[in-house]
């Protein structure tokens, strides 16, 4: 895998950026809802989720090289998270919707790589999955409450699963550089626990009275570079105070 800037990247260190990548986008995207959420309590919640995902980012992007440089100073098309955690917010029902979608994943991965056969990844998992299990309970449930509540409440919970759902196989694409760490034990093959996947949304979606959304043509390309138009926005406002200041201290 190469980057914008030509430099050549191990798979190992291409699959640090695809994991803190993903965790400091959807962090920064959860952190948008800071004093914007429904009422007090979901406002809290998630600020503490993407606290815990900034967490997750910091050690990841820290372990592939410098992460303040990585988070602050990379363009656009060196990011190598997944579409789907870029994508807005929309109103809380399409947040959850993506949240759901994202935290399901996730805890299956990181379980898996409790296994991995690199010290750091297993360390960093065997902490970071506890954090999820949390996660995907809160989008779960929420899920659940709004599918399952009003009228409104359902269309829009439906509407927020239909605007992510085109997303998901990009979370079980593998190429050379995915190939590379799976063949090298230090990653779980995703496409190994996709059916288990879509067996936990459906089920989350049967409980919240939810069809699931018909298959949708895939997009895909987060991991190599290719983003839509939401992470440039998201990024100017994040990237600005150390690009303008670079050198000061804080």
């Amino acid at each position: 895998m190469t980057s914008r800037s030509g430099a050549q990247l191990d798979p190992r260190t291409d699959y640090l950026l695809r994991l803190g990548d993903d965790a400091l986008i959807l962090g920064q995207r959860l952190s948008e809802w800071c004093g914007h959420g429904p009422v007090l309590e979901v406002d809290i919640s998630l600020a503490n989720l993407a606290l815990d995902l900034i967490g997750q980012a910091t050690l990841l992007l820290g372990e592939a090289g410098d992460a303040d440089q990585l988070a602050f100073h990379r363009d656009v098309l060196d990011f190598r998270n997944c579409l789907l955690v870029e994508q807005p917010n929309g109103d809380f029902a399409q947040t959850i919707a993506r949240h759901l979608l994202y935290t399901t994943w996730q805890h299956m991965l990181l379980r898996r790589l409790t296994q991995s056969s690199d010290k750091f990844l297993r360390e960093f998992a065997a902490k970071a999955v506890k954090e999820v299990a949390y996660h995907q309970d809160l989008a779960s449930d929420w899920t659940i409450r709004l599918g399952d509540g009003t009228e409104e409440s359902a269309r829009r919970m439906a509407e927020g699963l239909e605007w992510n759902w085109r997303f998901i196989p990009e979370l079980f694409e593998v190429d050379a550089a995915m190939q590379a760490v799976i063949d090298a034990g230090i990653a779980p093959d995703p496409r190994g626990f996709e059916q288990e996947y879509r067996s936990a949304i459906a089920s989350v979606l049967a409980q919240a009275q939810l069809e699931p959304p018909e298959d949708q043509r895939p997009i895909l390309g987060g991991r190599r570079g290719h983003h839509s138009e939401h992470l440039g926005h998201l990024l100017a406002p994040m990237q600005f105070l150390p690009r303008t200041y670079p050198d000061a201290k804080w």
